[in-house]
C-alpha cells in the first residue's frame, strides 16, 4: 500500500476513546499511539497506514475553501427540473459539464449512450379543481408522457374499479367523456416520528448488523411482471374508450409525486394523467362512494419531442503512475430528476457532493496514481440508463457475458443517493473484503461520525450497474433527512438541502476517492458465484 508521512494537527484528528460499533482494533491502537508522539516529536519519515497530511489538506480544503452553496444553486435553481430527455436535462447537462472545466478537470464531456425510446417530453401548463359539489383548487403534476387535454376540459369524475384484466369489459362503452379515479390503495397515516433525524448510535448498530439479503424471489418478480402488464392493457384500454383524463393519488401533505407513464415513444401517448395529493384524493373518493356528483375541470399542456438520447457527464484527474494511470476511480450520482421540483434530495446533492469532491482533489493539485473520474448520470429514473450504458460501453457487454478492456482496469465506484444527509458508514454490498481496506480510510473520519460498516445491499440506484457486473460498487449509509416526504415531488427544492452535511460528505468522498487512486492494489472484488435467482426489473 502507497503511505503517506506522520503528519498530526490536533484540530481535525481528536482522540476518541468511546467504544465504537466497529473497532480497528490493532490499527487503531497503532495509529493512536503515532498521534500521540506526533504531538510531542519532530515529524519523522516514518510511515502509518494512512496519509494524515493529506487528512489534513482535504478537510481544510473543503471547509475553509468550499463551492457547496454554489454547485447547490446552480445544481438545483438555475438547472430546474431535469426529467430524462427533457430541455431541462440538457440545461443540467451543460451546466455541469461547464462547471467541471472551470475546476480544471480534464476530458470534460458529454457522452452520448444510448436512444432514448421515449423521447423527451415537458409540460408547459397544469392546472385542475374539484368544481362540484364546491369549488376547490388542488396542487397538480402531470404525469410524464402522457398527452395534454387540448385546452380546458370539464367532466363528471367516476370510480373505475379494475383488479384484473377481465374487469375491464364491465366498463367498455361507459367511458366516453368521463374523468376517472380507482379507489385508492394508500390511506394517510399520522406520523409519530419527526420527518427528519439524525441516525443514533442505536439505529447505526442494527444497520450495521442486518445480515446481507438476497435477490427478489421468483414470486415477487412474477407479480411485478403481471402488474405492468395489467397497467399497459389498462392505459391502451382507457385511450380507446376516448376518457377525457385520468386522476392519480400521488403522496400526502397536499405535495403531489411526480410519475411516468409505460410509453414506448411509439404510437399514440396515452391519455392525459395527472397527480394529485393525497388529500384531495381522499376527499373525491369518499364523496364517490356515497353517491355525491363530483366534477373536475383541467387544463394541461404537454410537449413530446421524438429522437432523444441518454447522456453522461464525464470528467476526470488523470492518473500519474506509468502502471496505474489507466486504472479508473469512479465517483457518481445521477443528473436526471423528475419533473415537479428541481431534483435536490434526489439527486443535485449527490451531483454536488462528487463534484466538490473533485473540485477538492484538483483544488490541491494531487497527482493520484490512478485515474479519478467522475460521472453525472442520466437515465437513472428511467432505469438506470447511464450508469447501464457506461458499464456496457466501457466495462461488461451483460448480452455477451463479455469482459470489455476497461474491467480488469477498474477500481471502485462510490455513489451518492439517499438525500441531503450526512455520511455515517458504507454498505459492503456483500463483499467483506472490503472491510479492513474501508475500516483502515474511515479511522481518521472518525470524529465526523463516519463510523459504521453495513454488510448489507442496497439497492435502487446506480452502483447495482457496477456490482451487477461484478466490479466493486458502493453506496454509503446517510442521516434521513426528510427524504421520504420530498423525493419526486414538487417541494424537492433548494430548500430540502443541508449545506453543510454536503460539505461533510464532500471531504469523505474525496478522502475515500484519493485512497483508492493511491493504494498498491485494486479494490478487492467479490468472488465470482452463479445464481439461479431471477434477477430484478433493472437486469441486474
Amino acid at each position: 500500500m502507497h503511505h503517506g508521512h506522520k503528519i498530526y494537527d490536533p484540530i481535525f484528528i481528536p482522540l476518541n476513546t468511546k467504544k465504537m460499533r466497529n473497532p480497528f482494533t490493532t490499527a487503531r491502537i497503532a495509529l493512536i499511539t503515532a498521534l500521540l508522539f506526533a504531538m510531542i516529536m519532530p515529524v519523522s519519515s516514518q510511515e502509518v497506514a494512512v496519509d494524515l497530511q493529506m487528512v489534513y489538506k482535504i478537510r481544510q480544503e473543503g471547509q475553509r475553501n468550499s463551492d457547496i452553496e454554489n454547485l447547490a444553486y446552480i445544481m438545483t435553481d438555475l438547472a430546474g427540473p431535469r426529467l430524462t430527455g427533457s430541455p431541462g436535462l440538457d440545461r443540467a447537462n451543460e451546466i455541469a459539464r461547464a462547471k467541471l472545466s472551470e475546476y480544471g478537470l480534464t476530458n470534460v464531456r458529454i457522452e452520448t449512450v444510448s436512444e432514448f425510446s421515449r423521447g423527451g417530453w415537458d409540460y408547459s401548463k397544469a392546472y385542475a379543481a374539484m368544481t362540484a359539489p364546491y369549488y376547490n383548487n388542488f396542487s397538480v403534476t402531470p404525469v410524464a408522457w402522457t398527452s395534454g387535454t387540448n385546452g380546458l376540459i370539464k367532466g363528471e369524475v367516476i370510480l373505475v374499479d379494475i383488479k384484473k384484466i377481465e374487469d375491464i369489459e364491465q366498463y367498455r362503452g361507459k367511458l366516453k367523456g368521463k374523468i376517472i379515479m380507482t379507489p385508492s390503495a394508500t390511506q394517510y397515516e399520522v406520523s409519530f416520528e419527526p420527518l427528519a433525524r439524525r441516525l443514533t448510535d442505536e439505529d447505526l448498530e442494527k444497520i450495521s448488523m442486518v445480515s446481507a439479503g438476497g435477490a427478489p424471489s421468483r414470486r415477487v418478480m412474477g407479480d411485478y411482471m403481471a402488474m405492468r402488464e395489467l397497467r399497459s392493457k389498462i392505459t391502451e384500454f382507457l385511450r380507446t374508450e376516448e376518457v377525457l383524463m385520468i386522476i392519480s393519488q400521488g403522496n400526502a401533505f397536499n405535495i403531489p409525486r411526480s410519475s411516468g407513464a409505460s410509453f414506448d415513444g411509439k404510437g399514440q401517448p396515452p391519455v392525459s394523467e395527472i397527480n394529485i395529493p393525497m388529500e384531495p384524493y381522499g376527499r373525491m373518493e369518499r364523496m364517490l362512494k356515497r353517491g355525491e356528483k363530483v366534477e373536475v375541470e383541467a387544463e394541461i399542456k404537454t410537449d413530446f419531442t421524438p429522437g432523444k438520447s441518454v447522456y453522461n457527464v464525464i470528467a476526470e484527474i488523470p492518473g500519474t503512475d506509468p502502471k496505474l494511470k489507466d486504472q479508473v476511480v469512479l465517483l457518481g450520482a445521477h443528473i436526471d430528476s423528475w419533473h415537479g421540483g428541481t431534483g435536490a434530495a434526489d439527486n443535485a446533492s449527490g451531483c454536488i457532493v462528487m463534484m466538490e469532491a473533485l473540485r477538492i482533489l484538483k483544488a490541491l493539485d494531487v497527482k493520484p496514481r490512478r485515474t479519478i473520474r467522475i460521472a453525472l448520470w442520466g437515465g437513472e429514473e428511467a432505469g438506470l440508463l447511464g450508469s447501464r450504458g457506461y458499464v456496457s460501453q466501457y466495462l461488461f457487454d451483460r448480452e455477451k457475458n463479455e469482459k470489455k478492456p476497461g474491467y480488469d482496469k477498474f477500481s471502485v465506484y462510490f455513489n451518492m443517493d439517499n438525500g441531503t444527509g450526512r455520511y455515517r458508514g458504507i454498505y459492503l454490498q456483500e463483499n467483506n473484503l472490503v472491510r479492513p481496506l474501508f475500516e483502515e480510510w474511515m479511522e481518521p473520519m472518525e470524529d465526523m461520525g463516519f463510523n459504521t460498516i453495513a454488510i448489507r445491499n442496497t439497492g435502487g440506484t446506480d452502483h447495482q450497474s457496477f456490482d451487477g457486473a461484478g466490479l466493486p460498487g458502493f453506496q454509503f449509509i446517510q442521516d434521513e433527512i426528510e427524504y421520504g416526504r420530498g423525493y419526486h415531488t414538487l417541494a424537492d427544492t433548494w430548500e430540502r438541502l443541508l449545506l453543510p452535511d454536503l460539505r461533510h460528505n464532500a471531504i469523505i468522498t474525496a478522502w475515500f476517492a484519493w485512497n483508492a487512486a493511491m493504494d498498491d492494489n485494486l479494490v478487492p472484488r467479490k468472488p465470482e458465484m452463479k445464481s439461479t435467482q431471477q434477477r430484478s426489473p433493472y437486469g441486474f
